[in-house]
């Protein structure tokens, strides 16, 4: 029986430097049977010209993480729109290998889990593959990585959802992520491990209320269960969502530390320190605890926003130094309790 098929789905967004540092990464694993989707969510840079030069082996990649091999390359592109018209060759039957990648121009940025589904969508329309990777743009992963977590998500038929041990890109050896939780009364994500130096610690495979999205391994059979992300949440809080639609239909998250990749963290969004995280994070805390938390949660969530509301704002714009923070939590915040996006054109 040979490896599952696994299809990499990686999103750019005005971040090609990146990118290409993240699928020189990629094209250098060990695991045989993987094929690589690209899907651009309409960037206003010189993207998609820098790739395609980092495919055809004209635009070398520095990494402290790898040594840059020039012989794997060029690196055949194939291209399409979001509606998959081909602009070379149809697709179906072909033997993929790492020598290839297939590039989707979206003619809008659909955010993070429209950007997704899109090559979600293209994966199960031309690969079959049996599991699908979302990987975050901004990092760098192990040769190894894969191989562990598909070799650890094969043995257990009851869990559908798996993610790496997760370093700070810039403090290699300190954690950011080894599996992940939700502050149910805060509606907050919260990276286990996170700012601790790896000594161990955190070496045990074990189920996780969720893994995070910037490495996350889903099998194909979950997905024909559960549906594609909510594209309602456009940034934040689609992953953790996507968890629990799985863990309603019995399927469970594994962290595995053997599994390592390293992560820039936040360089779309920003989080917090940036008005479009800051937003995103405000607008969906609401949406999701509507969706998923229990009343007495929710009412603890709301005692909080309400002593949130006057003071988070203010600290926040004085603490990183941008005023731009103070309108954006007050627009996420109405847009949160309305439901809606209304502030999209603030992006």
């Amino acid at each position: 029986m040979g490896r599952p098929r696994v299809s990499i789905v990686v999103l750019n967004w005005n971040g090609w430097e990146d990118t290409i540092e993240c699928l020189e990464s990629l094209f250098q694993i060990k695991y045989p049977n993987f094929d690589v989707i690209l899907v651009d969510n309409n960037s206003e840079d010189d993207s998609l010209e820098k790739i395609r030069e980092y495919c055809s082996g004209h635009l070398p990649v520095e990494s402290s993480f790898f040594n840059y091999n020039p012989n794997n390359k060029p690196i055949t592109v194939y291209e399409y729109n979001e509606t998959f018209k081909k602009d070379k060759r149809p697709l179906k039957n072909e033997i993929l290998t790492k020598e290839h990648i297939n590039i989707i121009k979206n003619s809008e940025n659909r955010g993070f889990p429209g950007g997704n589904n899109v090559g979600i969508k293209f994966a199960l329309e031309f690969f079959d593959p049996d599991y699908i990777l979302l990987l975050n743009n901004d990092t760098v992963v192990d040769e190894n990585f894969l191989g562990e977590l598909i070799k650890n998500g094969d043995s257990r038929d009851d869990v559908g959802i798996l993610g790496p041990k997760i370093y700070f890109y810039d403090e290699p050896q300190t954690m950011w992520s080894a599996g992940c939780k939700i502050s149910w009364k805060l509606s907050r994500g919260i990276q286990i491990g996170t700012n601790e130096v790896d000594k161990g610690q955190y070496n045990e495979i074990g189920e996780v209320e969720y893994v995070s999205g910037s490495a996350f391994l889903i099998k194909t059979e979950v997905i024909k269960r559960i549906g594609l992300m909510d594209e309602d949440y456009f940034l934040y809080f689609e992953e953790s969502d996507w968890t629990l639609r799985a863990n309603q239909k019995g399927f469970k998250s594994l962290y595995i530390p053997t599994s390592h990749i390293w992560h820039k963290v936040s360089r779309s969004g920003g989080g917090i320190s940036k008005p479009i995280g800051l937003y995103y994070i405000t607008r969906n805390r609401w949406i999701f605890m509507k969706k998923w938390a229990k009343k007495s949660d929710f009412y603890l969530f709301y005692i909080n926003q309400i002593f949130g509301a006057i003071i988070l704002p203010i600290f926040l714009s004085i603490n990183y130094g941008n005023f731009n923070l103070f309108t954006a939590y007050y627009r996420g915040l109405y847009s949160g309790i309305k439901g809606k996006d209304y502030f999209r054109w603030f992006i």
